[in-house]
Protein backbone atom coordinates (compact mmCIF):
# COMPACT_ATOMS: atom_id res chain seq x y z
CA UNK A 1 0.00 0.00 0.00
CA UNK A 2 1.22 3.58 -0.77
CA UNK A 3 2.37 5.69 2.17
CA UNK A 4 2.11 8.91 0.44
CA UNK A 5 -0.70 10.49 -0.86
CA UNK A 6 -0.98 13.66 -2.77
CA UNK A 7 -3.78 16.30 -3.82
CA UNK A 8 -3.74 18.90 -5.88
CA UNK A 9 -6.09 22.00 -4.80
CA UNK A 10 -7.24 24.08 -7.51
CA UNK A 11 -8.49 27.53 -5.59
CA UNK A 12 -10.18 29.11 -8.34
CA UNK A 13 -12.33 31.34 -9.59
CA UNK A 14 -15.15 30.08 -12.44
CA UNK A 15 -17.17 32.03 -14.67
CA UNK A 16 -21.20 31.41 -14.77
CA UNK A 17 -22.45 29.07 -17.48
CA UNK A 18 -18.55 29.31 -19.65
CA UNK A 19 -18.36 25.85 -20.09
CA UNK A 20 -15.36 26.06 -22.59
CA UNK A 21 -13.28 28.69 -20.67
CA UNK A 22 -14.31 26.91 -17.11
CA UNK A 23 -13.12 22.93 -18.15
CA UNK A 24 -9.85 24.99 -19.81
CA UNK A 25 -9.04 25.71 -16.30
CA UNK A 26 -9.68 23.01 -15.05
CA UNK A 27 -7.38 21.24 -17.62
CA UNK A 28 -4.60 23.87 -16.41
CA UNK A 29 -5.11 22.87 -12.95
CA UNK A 30 -5.03 18.96 -14.33
CA UNK A 31 -1.83 19.22 -15.91
CA UNK A 32 -0.12 20.86 -12.85
CA UNK A 33 -1.10 18.35 -10.99
CA UNK A 34 -0.13 15.85 -12.94
CA UNK A 35 3.66 17.35 -13.55
CA UNK A 36 3.66 17.50 -9.51
CA UNK A 37 3.32 13.97 -9.27
CA UNK A 38 -0.10 14.85 -7.83
CA UNK A 39 -2.83 11.33 -7.19
CA UNK A 40 -6.00 13.46 -7.54
CA UNK A 41 -6.38 16.67 -9.14
CA UNK A 42 -9.20 18.68 -7.10
CA UNK A 43 -11.58 21.96 -8.00
CA UNK A 44 -14.43 23.02 -6.34
CA UNK A 45 -18.36 22.63 -6.14
CA UNK A 46 -20.07 23.30 -9.57
CA UNK A 47 -16.98 24.71 -11.14
CA UNK A 48 -17.59 23.27 -14.73
CA UNK A 49 -20.68 25.51 -14.60
CA UNK A 50 -19.90 28.49 -11.93
CA UNK A 51 -21.95 28.97 -8.49
CA UNK A 52 -24.54 29.68 -7.27
CA UNK A 53 -26.12 29.07 -11.08
CA UNK A 54 -29.67 29.54 -9.59
CA UNK A 55 -32.61 28.50 -12.78
CA UNK A 56 -30.12 28.61 -15.07
CA UNK A 57 -29.25 24.95 -14.70
CA UNK A 58 -32.45 23.63 -14.64
CA UNK A 59 -32.40 24.52 -17.98
CA UNK A 60 -32.18 21.16 -20.09
CA UNK A 61 -30.02 22.61 -23.06
CA UNK A 62 -27.87 24.22 -20.39
CA UNK A 63 -27.15 20.78 -17.88
CA UNK A 64 -27.28 18.65 -21.01
CA UNK A 65 -23.93 20.77 -22.32
CA UNK A 66 -22.85 20.42 -19.08
CA UNK A 67 -22.54 16.71 -18.95
CA UNK A 68 -21.47 16.69 -22.36
CA UNK A 69 -18.58 18.87 -21.25
CA UNK A 70 -17.17 17.13 -18.19
CA UNK A 71 -17.70 13.58 -20.07
CA UNK A 72 -15.28 15.47 -22.87
CA UNK A 73 -12.96 16.57 -19.69
CA UNK A 74 -12.63 13.13 -18.44
CA UNK A 75 -11.79 11.71 -21.84
CA UNK A 76 -8.82 14.85 -22.30
CA UNK A 77 -7.63 13.99 -18.70
CA UNK A 78 -7.39 10.10 -19.41
CA UNK A 79 -2.95 9.78 -19.01
CA UNK A 80 -2.77 11.33 -15.84
CA UNK A 81 -4.05 11.63 -11.94
CA UNK A 82 -7.76 11.71 -11.02
CA UNK A 83 -9.50 14.38 -11.41
CA UNK A 84 -12.71 15.70 -9.75
CA UNK A 85 -14.89 18.27 -10.45
CA UNK A 86 -18.65 19.44 -9.29
CA UNK A 87 -21.24 20.11 -12.05
CA UNK A 88 -24.78 18.96 -12.71
CA UNK A 89 -26.13 15.27 -13.42
CA UNK A 90 -29.36 13.75 -14.32
CA UNK A 91 -30.68 10.62 -13.21
CA UNK A 92 -34.53 10.13 -14.70
CA UNK A 93 -36.50 12.84 -14.49
CA UNK A 94 -34.37 14.53 -11.35
CA UNK A 95 -31.47 17.15 -11.41
CA UNK A 96 -28.41 16.46 -8.73
CA UNK A 97 -25.38 18.31 -7.41
CA UNK A 98 -22.70 16.29 -8.48
CA UNK A 99 -19.18 15.82 -7.51
CA UNK A 100 -17.54 13.55 -10.22
CA UNK A 101 -14.30 11.79 -10.50
CA UNK A 102 -12.50 11.43 -13.50
CA UNK A 103 -10.26 8.72 -14.28
CA UNK A 104 -8.93 6.74 -17.02
CA UNK A 105 -10.74 8.75 -19.50
CA UNK A 106 -14.59 8.32 -18.09
CA UNK A 107 -16.68 9.26 -15.13
CA UNK A 108 -14.88 6.73 -12.86
CA UNK A 109 -17.84 7.89 -9.44
CA UNK A 110 -20.85 10.78 -8.97
CA UNK A 111 -21.17 11.59 -5.61
CA UNK A 112 -24.79 13.40 -4.89
CA UNK A 113 -25.30 16.05 -3.04
CA UNK A 114 -27.49 15.26 -0.07
CA UNK A 115 -28.15 18.11 2.30
CA UNK A 116 -29.56 20.98 0.35
CA UNK A 117 -29.25 24.45 1.60
CA UNK A 118 -32.52 26.67 1.74
CA UNK A 119 -31.40 29.08 3.12
CA UNK A 120 -29.70 32.29 2.92
CA UNK A 121 -28.50 33.39 -0.91
CA UNK A 122 -29.18 29.26 -1.33
CA UNK A 123 -32.32 27.83 -2.61
CA UNK A 124 -31.56 23.79 -3.64
CA UNK A 125 -34.34 22.53 -2.54
CA UNK A 126 -35.93 24.27 -5.62
CA UNK A 127 -33.67 23.36 -7.86
CA UNK A 128 -31.92 20.28 -6.98
CA UNK A 129 -33.06 16.46 -5.69
CA UNK A 130 -31.19 14.84 -2.57
CA UNK A 131 -29.21 12.16 -3.51
CA UNK A 132 -28.72 9.57 -1.34
CA UNK A 133 -26.45 8.85 1.77
CA UNK A 134 -23.06 7.09 -0.31
CA UNK A 135 -19.91 5.62 0.14
CA UNK A 136 -16.45 6.83 -0.29
CA UNK A 137 -14.56 6.87 -4.16
CA UNK A 138 -11.12 4.89 -4.74
CA UNK A 139 -8.00 6.98 -6.18
CA UNK A 140 -5.40 3.92 -6.59
CA UNK A 141 -5.89 2.25 -3.06
CA UNK A 142 -7.14 5.25 -0.96
CA UNK A 143 -10.60 5.74 -0.37
CA UNK A 144 -11.72 9.01 -0.16
CA UNK A 145 -15.26 10.79 0.87
CA UNK A 146 -16.48 14.13 -0.62
CA UNK A 147 -19.13 15.65 1.45
CA UNK A 148 -20.13 18.15 -0.75
CA UNK A 149 -20.41 21.76 0.56
CA UNK A 150 -23.48 21.65 2.96
CA UNK A 151 -23.08 17.50 3.67
CA UNK A 152 -20.26 18.94 5.63
CA UNK A 153 -22.56 21.48 8.02
CA UNK A 154 -24.49 18.17 8.93
CA UNK A 155 -22.87 14.88 10.34
CA UNK A 156 -24.91 12.58 8.68
CA UNK A 157 -23.14 12.46 5.25
CA UNK A 158 -19.21 12.48 6.86
CA UNK A 159 -20.77 9.64 9.17
CA UNK A 160 -21.43 7.31 6.62
CA UNK A 161 -18.77 7.72 4.91
CA UNK A 162 -16.67 7.26 7.82
CA UNK A 163 -18.26 3.92 8.68
CA UNK A 164 -18.41 2.69 4.95
CA UNK A 165 -14.62 3.16 4.91
CA UNK A 166 -13.35 6.39 3.64
CA UNK A 167 -10.05 7.55 4.98
CA UNK A 168 -10.21 11.36 4.91
CA UNK A 169 -12.49 13.86 3.39
CA UNK A 170 -12.19 16.23 0.82
CA UNK A 171 -15.36 18.29 0.95
CA UNK A 172 -15.81 20.08 -2.36
CA UNK A 173 -17.28 24.02 -1.55
CA UNK A 174 -19.03 27.07 -3.43
CA UNK A 175 -19.24 29.04 0.46
CA UNK A 176 -19.85 33.26 -0.74
CA UNK A 177 -18.12 35.13 2.22
CA UNK A 178 -19.74 37.39 4.82
CA UNK A 179 -18.40 39.22 8.15
CA UNK A 180 -16.95 36.14 10.15
CA UNK A 181 -18.02 33.15 7.70
CA UNK A 182 -14.59 31.55 7.93
CA UNK A 183 -14.92 31.13 11.72
CA UNK A 184 -18.06 29.27 11.06
CA UNK A 185 -16.65 26.75 8.36
CA UNK A 186 -13.87 26.14 10.38
CA UNK A 187 -16.46 25.11 13.73
CA UNK A 188 -18.22 22.88 11.52
CA UNK A 189 -15.21 21.25 10.43
CA UNK A 190 -13.83 20.67 13.39
CA UNK A 191 -16.80 18.97 14.18
CA UNK A 192 -16.82 16.95 11.34
CA UNK A 193 -12.87 15.49 11.89
CA UNK A 194 -13.54 15.40 15.41
CA UNK A 195 -16.69 12.88 14.93
CA UNK A 196 -14.60 10.72 12.21
CA UNK A 197 -11.47 11.02 13.42
CA UNK A 198 -10.25 11.44 9.94
CA UNK A 199 -8.47 14.31 8.13
CA UNK A 200 -10.47 16.78 5.94
CA UNK A 201 -9.47 19.12 3.38
CA UNK A 202 -11.80 21.74 2.73
CA UNK A 203 -11.30 23.35 -0.67
CA UNK A 204 -13.82 26.65 -1.93
CA UNK A 205 -13.61 28.83 -5.33
CA UNK A 206 -12.76 32.59 -5.06
CA UNK A 207 -14.05 35.15 -7.33
CA UNK A 208 -17.24 37.67 -7.77
CA UNK A 209 -20.70 36.22 -8.88
CA UNK A 210 -23.74 38.81 -8.97
CA UNK A 211 -23.26 40.17 -5.49
CA UNK A 212 -21.17 37.07 -3.76
CA UNK A 213 -17.80 37.10 -3.56
CA UNK A 214 -16.20 33.78 -2.82
CA UNK A 215 -12.98 33.76 -0.46
CA UNK A 216 -11.25 30.66 -0.92
CA UNK A 217 -9.45 30.21 2.25
CA UNK A 218 -8.99 26.61 1.53
CA UNK A 219 -8.11 24.47 4.58
CA UNK A 220 -7.04 21.13 6.13
CA UNK A 221 -7.46 19.78 9.39
CA UNK A 222 -6.06 16.91 10.97
CA UNK A 223 -7.69 14.58 13.68
CA UNK A 224 -8.34 16.69 16.52
CA UNK A 225 -8.95 19.73 14.74
CA UNK A 226 -5.65 20.67 14.38
CA UNK A 227 -4.59 22.95 11.29
CA UNK A 228 -2.64 21.50 9.04
CA UNK A 229 -2.29 24.25 6.08
CA UNK A 230 -4.64 27.05 4.56
CA UNK A 231 -4.25 28.53 1.17
CA UNK A 232 -4.67 32.39 1.18
CA UNK A 233 -8.15 34.30 1.35
CA UNK A 234 -9.76 35.61 -2.49
CA UNK A 235 -6.54 34.92 -4.36
CA UNK A 236 -6.60 32.02 -6.81
CA UNK A 237 -4.12 29.73 -6.02
CA UNK A 238 -3.23 25.95 -6.72
CA UNK A 239 -1.59 24.12 -3.91
CA UNK A 240 0.02 20.59 -3.76
CA UNK A 241 -0.95 19.00 -0.01
CA UNK A 242 0.39 15.49 1.05
CA UNK A 243 -0.94 13.14 3.30
CA UNK A 244 0.95 10.52 4.75
CA UNK A 245 -0.29 6.97 6.37
CA UNK A 246 1.11 5.77 9.36
CA UNK A 247 -0.13 3.36 12.36
CA UNK A 248 -2.87 5.75 13.31
CA UNK A 249 -3.66 6.25 9.46
CA UNK A 250 -3.32 9.40 7.04
CA UNK A 251 -2.22 12.93 8.19
CA UNK A 252 -2.04 15.71 6.23
CA UNK A 253 1.50 16.82 6.46
CA UNK A 254 1.83 20.54 7.26
CA UNK A 255 1.66 23.13 4.89
CA UNK A 256 1.47 27.30 4.75
CA UNK A 257 -0.82 28.77 6.85
CA UNK A 258 -1.75 31.88 5.14
CA UNK A 259 -2.98 34.64 7.76
CA UNK A 260 -5.77 36.32 7.21
CA UNK A 261 -6.82 39.90 7.50
CA UNK A 262 -8.66 42.36 9.88
CA UNK A 263 -12.73 41.73 9.38
CA UNK A 264 -12.34 45.69 7.31
CA UNK A 265 -9.99 44.45 5.21
CA UNK A 266 -11.94 41.47 3.91
CA UNK A 267 -14.96 43.96 3.95
CA UNK A 268 -13.11 45.98 1.69
CA UNK A 269 -11.55 43.37 -0.47
CA UNK A 270 -14.92 42.25 -1.48
CA UNK A 271 -16.48 44.87 -2.25
CA UNK A 272 -12.99 45.74 -4.75
CA UNK A 273 -13.22 42.20 -6.03
CA UNK A 274 -17.44 41.95 -6.40
CA UNK A 275 -16.80 45.13 -8.63
CA UNK A 276 -14.18 43.91 -10.75
CA UNK A 277 -15.47 40.41 -11.29
CA UNK A 278 -18.89 42.05 -12.27
CA UNK A 279 -17.19 43.82 -14.39
CA UNK A 280 -14.86 41.62 -16.38
CA UNK A 281 -17.38 39.12 -16.57
CA UNK A 282 -20.11 41.13 -18.07
CA UNK A 283 -17.56 42.68 -20.81
CA UNK A 284 -17.36 46.14 -18.99
CA UNK A 285 -14.05 47.33 -18.47
CA UNK A 286 -14.65 51.41 -17.42
CA UNK A 287 -16.92 53.36 -15.20
CA UNK A 288 -18.89 56.65 -14.43
CA UNK A 289 -20.38 57.88 -11.17
CA UNK A 290 -21.93 60.89 -10.01
CA UNK A 291 -19.13 62.24 -7.69
CA UNK A 292 -21.32 64.64 -4.91
CA UNK A 293 -18.52 65.59 -2.82
CA UNK A 294 -19.89 63.14 -0.13
CA UNK A 295 -18.30 60.29 1.54
CA UNK A 296 -20.91 57.82 -0.34
CA UNK A 297 -19.88 58.78 -3.86
CA UNK A 298 -16.32 59.16 -2.62
CA UNK A 299 -15.96 55.88 -1.03
CA UNK A 300 -17.13 54.31 -4.27
CA UNK A 301 -14.81 56.22 -6.40
CA UNK A 302 -12.03 54.48 -4.14
CA UNK A 303 -13.14 51.58 -4.39
CA UNK A 304 -13.67 51.43 -8.50
CA UNK A 305 -10.09 53.36 -8.79
CA UNK A 306 -8.81 50.23 -6.57
CA UNK A 307 -10.81 47.53 -8.69
CA UNK A 308 -9.84 48.55 -12.12
CA UNK A 309 -7.54 50.90 -12.08
CA UNK A 310 -7.76 55.33 -11.69
CA UNK A 311 -7.27 55.41 -15.80
CA UNK A 312 -11.02 53.39 -16.51
CA UNK A 313 -13.15 55.40 -13.73
CA UNK A 314 -14.76 59.01 -14.52
CA UNK A 315 -16.09 60.98 -12.08
CA UNK A 316 -18.82 63.25 -12.69
CA UNK A 317 -19.84 66.21 -10.80
CA UNK A 318 -23.59 68.00 -11.25
CA UNK A 319 -24.06 71.00 -9.16
CA UNK A 320 -27.40 72.86 -9.04
CA UNK A 321 -27.73 75.99 -6.90
CA UNK A 322 -27.83 74.30 -3.51
CA UNK A 323 -23.86 72.64 -4.45
CA UNK A 324 -21.84 73.99 -1.46
CA UNK A 325 -18.64 75.34 -2.83
CA UNK A 326 -17.27 73.01 -0.11
CA UNK A 327 -18.97 69.59 -2.13
CA UNK A 328 -17.42 71.38 -5.71
CA UNK A 329 -14.00 71.40 -4.08
CA UNK A 330 -14.52 67.83 -2.20
CA UNK A 331 -15.31 66.38 -5.33
CA UNK A 332 -12.45 67.50 -7.78
CA UNK A 333 -9.61 66.75 -4.60
CA UNK A 334 -11.05 63.07 -4.58
CA UNK A 335 -10.77 63.34 -8.36
CA UNK A 336 -7.65 64.62 -8.47
CA UNK A 337 -6.61 62.68 -5.41
CA UNK A 338 -7.29 58.82 -7.48
CA UNK A 339 -6.37 60.30 -10.94
CA UNK A 340 -9.45 60.09 -12.24
CA UNK A 341 -11.14 61.30 -15.24
CA UNK A 342 -13.63 64.83 -13.88
CA UNK A 343 -16.15 65.76 -15.48
CA UNK A 344 -18.06 69.12 -14.60
CA UNK A 345 -21.51 69.29 -15.60
CA UNK A 346 -24.16 71.69 -14.04
CA UNK A 347 -27.50 70.89 -14.30
CA UNK A 348 -29.08 74.02 -13.99
CA UNK A 349 -29.66 74.65 -17.59
CA UNK A 350 -31.74 70.98 -17.77
CA UNK A 351 -33.28 71.72 -14.72
CA UNK A 352 -34.99 75.22 -15.87
CA UNK A 353 -36.07 73.18 -19.25
CA UNK A 354 -37.65 70.52 -16.85
CA UNK A 355 -39.52 73.31 -15.11
CA UNK A 356 -40.83 75.30 -17.55
CA UNK A 357 -42.12 72.19 -19.22
CA UNK A 358 -44.24 71.51 -15.91
CA UNK A 359 -45.25 74.61 -15.09
CA UNK A 360 -48.43 74.60 -16.42
CA UNK A 361 -49.37 71.60 -14.93
CA UNK A 362 -48.20 72.60 -11.68
CA UNK A 363 -48.89 75.80 -11.54
CA UNK A 364 -50.46 76.88 -8.06
CA UNK A 365 -49.00 74.31 -6.26
CA UNK A 366 -45.99 74.76 -3.66
CA UNK A 367 -42.78 73.19 -4.63
CA UNK A 368 -42.23 70.19 -2.41
CA UNK A 369 -40.58 66.60 -2.69
CA UNK A 370 -41.24 66.77 -6.70
CA UNK A 371 -38.76 69.74 -7.63
CA UNK A 372 -36.00 67.59 -5.14
CA UNK A 373 -36.43 64.47 -7.01
CA UNK A 374 -36.51 66.30 -10.54
CA UNK A 375 -32.71 67.07 -9.53
CA UNK A 376 -31.73 63.40 -8.47
CA UNK A 377 -33.57 61.99 -11.70
CA UNK A 378 -31.89 64.69 -14.03
CA UNK A 379 -28.82 63.50 -12.91
CA UNK A 380 -29.54 60.30 -13.41
CA UNK A 381 -30.83 60.88 -17.09
CA UNK A 382 -27.75 62.73 -17.82
CA UNK A 383 -25.08 59.87 -16.16
CA UNK A 384 -27.25 57.47 -18.11
CA UNK A 385 -26.35 59.03 -21.65
CA UNK A 386 -23.00 59.48 -20.90
CA UNK A 387 -23.08 55.60 -19.75
CA UNK A 388 -24.70 54.56 -23.20
CA UNK A 389 -22.18 56.94 -25.19
CA UNK A 390 -18.87 56.42 -23.63
CA UNK A 391 -19.72 52.65 -22.98
CA UNK A 392 -19.23 52.94 -19.37
CA UNK A 393 -20.93 51.20 -16.52
CA UNK A 394 -22.92 53.69 -14.20
CA UNK A 395 -22.22 52.84 -10.47
CA UNK A 396 -24.60 53.74 -7.62
CA UNK A 397 -23.64 55.42 -4.11
CA UNK A 398 -25.94 54.09 -2.26
CA UNK A 399 -24.75 52.90 1.57
CA UNK A 400 -26.96 49.96 3.44
CA UNK A 401 -29.01 53.12 5.66
CA UNK A 402 -30.32 54.34 2.78
CA UNK A 403 -31.26 51.76 0.61
CA UNK A 404 -33.36 50.31 3.98
CA UNK A 405 -35.26 53.23 4.13
CA UNK A 406 -35.70 54.64 0.94
CA UNK A 407 -33.48 57.76 1.21
CA UNK A 408 -32.66 57.35 -2.57
CA UNK A 409 -34.61 59.02 -5.66
CA UNK A 410 -35.89 55.77 -7.85
CA UNK A 411 -34.91 56.51 -11.67
CA UNK A 412 -32.52 59.33 -9.94
CA UNK A 413 -29.82 58.72 -7.93
CA UNK A 414 -30.35 55.09 -8.00
CA UNK A 415 -29.81 54.63 -11.21
CA UNK A 416 -26.64 52.66 -12.21
CA UNK A 417 -25.45 48.72 -12.98
CA UNK A 418 -23.95 48.11 -9.63
CA UNK A 419 -23.28 49.50 -6.27
CA UNK A 420 -20.15 48.42 -4.52
CA UNK A 421 -21.45 49.64 -0.68
CA UNK A 422 -24.62 48.78 -1.04
CA UNK A 423 -24.82 45.92 2.45
CA UNK A 424 -22.32 48.72 4.19
CA UNK A 425 -24.41 50.68 6.91
CA UNK A 426 -23.10 54.52 6.92
CA UNK A 427 -21.24 54.02 10.35
CA UNK A 428 -19.48 51.73 8.70
CA UNK A 429 -18.99 53.82 5.72
CA UNK A 430 -16.97 56.23 7.55
CA UNK A 431 -14.56 53.90 9.13
CA UNK A 432 -14.43 52.07 5.95
CA UNK A 433 -12.98 55.91 4.49
CA UNK A 434 -10.87 56.34 7.38
CA UNK A 435 -9.29 52.48 7.22
CA UNK A 436 -8.92 52.80 3.14
CA UNK A 437 -6.93 56.23 3.76
CA UNK A 438 -4.30 54.63 6.30
CA UNK A 439 -3.91 51.17 4.57
CA UNK A 440 -3.05 50.19 0.93
CA UNK A 441 -2.75 46.38 -0.34
CA UNK A 442 -0.78 45.53 -3.34
CA UNK A 443 -4.05 44.43 -4.45
CA UNK A 444 -5.05 48.38 -4.63
CA UNK A 445 -4.60 49.94 -8.29
CA UNK A 446 -5.31 53.26 -7.04
CA UNK A 447 -2.81 55.34 -5.17
CA UNK A 448 -2.16 55.12 -1.47
CA UNK A 449 -2.53 57.76 1.03
CA UNK A 450 -5.23 60.19 1.98
CA UNK A 451 -7.66 59.93 -1.45
CA UNK A 452 -10.64 60.96 0.68
CA UNK A 453 -10.01 63.98 2.39
CA UNK A 454 -10.64 64.33 6.01
CA UNK A 455 -13.76 66.98 5.53
CA UNK A 456 -15.41 64.34 3.18
CA UNK A 457 -15.44 62.42 6.25
CA UNK A 458 -16.44 64.84 9.07
CA UNK A 459 -19.33 67.36 7.27
CA UNK A 460 -22.35 66.29 7.89
CA UNK A 461 -23.98 64.07 5.31
CA UNK A 462 -26.77 66.06 3.10
CA UNK A 463 -28.57 65.48 -0.27
CA UNK A 464 -28.33 68.87 -1.42
CA UNK A 465 -31.15 69.49 -3.30
CA UNK A 466 -32.52 72.37 -1.02
CA UNK A 467 -31.36 74.89 0.94
CA UNK A 468 -29.49 73.98 4.18
CA UNK A 469 -30.89 70.40 3.89
CA UNK A 470 -29.07 67.61 6.27
CA UNK A 471 -29.77 63.79 6.54
CA UNK A 472 -30.80 64.16 9.68
CA UNK A 473 -33.64 66.61 8.90
CA UNK A 474 -34.97 63.43 7.48
CA UNK A 475 -33.94 60.48 9.37
CA UNK A 476 -32.44 60.12 13.03
CA UNK A 477 -28.61 60.15 13.40
CA UNK A 478 -26.89 57.72 11.23
CA UNK A 479 -25.13 55.78 14.48
CA UNK A 480 -28.93 55.40 15.77
CA UNK A 481 -30.57 54.53 12.71
CA UNK A 482 -27.95 51.98 12.09
CA UNK A 483 -28.14 50.44 15.37
CA UNK A 484 -32.23 50.25 14.55
CA UNK A 485 -31.52 48.81 11.21
CA UNK A 486 -29.26 46.49 12.62
CA UNK A 487 -32.20 44.86 15.00
CA UNK A 488 -34.32 45.27 12.39
CA UNK A 489 -32.74 44.25 9.19
CA UNK A 490 -29.68 41.79 10.25
CA UNK A 491 -31.19 40.31 13.49
CA UNK A 492 -35.11 40.28 12.74
CA UNK A 493 -35.76 41.26 15.38
CA UNK A 494 -39.18 43.33 16.42
CA UNK A 495 -39.80 46.94 17.59
CA UNK A 496 -40.18 45.40 21.52
CA UNK A 497 -36.13 44.38 20.88
CA UNK A 498 -35.31 47.94 19.76
CA UNK A 499 -37.24 49.11 22.81
CA UNK A 500 -35.34 47.22 24.82
CA UNK A 501 -32.23 47.96 23.65
CA UNK A 502 -33.41 51.29 24.60
CA UNK A 503 -34.22 53.45 21.85
CA UNK A 504 -37.35 55.29 21.52
CA UNK A 505 -40.42 53.56 20.23
CA UNK A 506 -41.75 55.91 18.01
CA UNK A 507 -38.66 56.13 16.15
CA UNK A 508 -38.41 52.38 15.74
CA UNK A 509 -41.78 52.37 14.51
CA UNK A 510 -40.92 55.23 11.45
CA UNK A 511 -37.81 53.42 10.61
CA UNK A 512 -39.75 50.25 10.48
CA UNK A 513 -42.12 51.97 8.40
CA UNK A 514 -39.92 53.18 6.28
CA UNK A 515 -38.35 50.12 5.88
CA UNK A 516 -41.23 48.38 4.68
CA UNK A 517 -42.59 50.96 2.38
CA UNK A 518 -38.98 51.11 0.40
CA UNK A 519 -39.22 47.38 -0.65
CA UNK A 520 -40.52 48.51 -4.19
CA UNK A 521 -37.42 50.21 -4.35
CA UNK A 522 -35.03 47.79 -3.71
CA UNK A 523 -37.02 45.07 -5.41
CA UNK A 524 -35.83 47.87 -8.35
CA UNK A 525 -32.24 48.66 -7.10
CA UNK A 526 -28.29 47.50 -8.82
CA UNK A 527 -26.98 44.27 -7.24
CA UNK A 528 -24.27 44.73 -5.03
CA UNK A 529 -21.51 43.57 -2.84
CA UNK A 530 -22.90 40.89 -0.43
CA UNK A 531 -20.72 41.43 3.23
CA UNK A 532 -23.45 40.21 5.68
CA UNK A 533 -25.84 37.27 5.98
CA UNK A 534 -29.22 39.78 5.90
CA UNK A 535 -27.86 42.15 2.40
CA UNK A 536 -30.75 43.31 0.37
CA UNK A 537 -31.87 41.18 -2.66
CA UNK A 538 -31.45 37.37 -2.02
CA UNK A 539 -30.98 37.07 1.47
CA UNK A 540 -34.00 39.22 2.33
CA UNK A 541 -36.88 38.57 0.45
CA UNK A 542 -40.10 40.29 1.62
CA UNK A 543 -43.10 41.12 -0.61
CA UNK A 544 -43.85 44.44 -1.97
CA UNK A 545 -47.58 44.98 -1.09
CA UNK A 546 -47.59 44.38 2.96
CA UNK A 547 -49.62 46.08 5.35
CA UNK A 548 -48.15 44.40 8.56
CA UNK A 549 -46.65 46.46 11.08
CA UNK A 550 -45.04 45.25 14.54
CA UNK A 551 -47.79 45.56 17.01
CA UNK A 552 -45.13 45.11 19.95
Amino acid sequence: MSDRFRVTLAQLNPVMGDLEGNAAKAREAWDQGRAAGADLVALPEMFLVGYNPQDLVMKPAFHTAAIEAVRKLAADCADGPALAIGGPWVEGAQLFNAYFILRDGKIAHTALKHNLPNEMVFDEQRIFAAGPLGGPYSVGDTRIGSPICEDAWHEDVAETLAETGAEFLLVPNGSPYYRGKHDTRLNHMVARVVETDLPLIYLNMVGGQDDQVFDGASFGLNPGGELAFQMPQFDAAITHVDLERGSDGWRILPGAEHVHPSEWEQDYQVMVIALRDYMAKTGFSKVLLGLSGGIDSALVAVIAADALGPENVRCVMLPSEYTSPESLEDAEAVAKALGCHYDYVPIAEGRGAISNTLEPLFAGLKPDLTEENIQSRLRGLLLMAMSNKFGEMLLTTGNKSEVAVGYATIYGDMAGGYNPIKDLYKTRVFETCRWRNDNHRDWMKAPAGEVIPPRVISKPPSAELRPDQKDSNSLPEYDELDAILDILVDRDGSIADCVAAGFDRATAKKVEHLLYISEYKRFQSAPGARLTKRAFWLDRRYPIVNRWRDPS
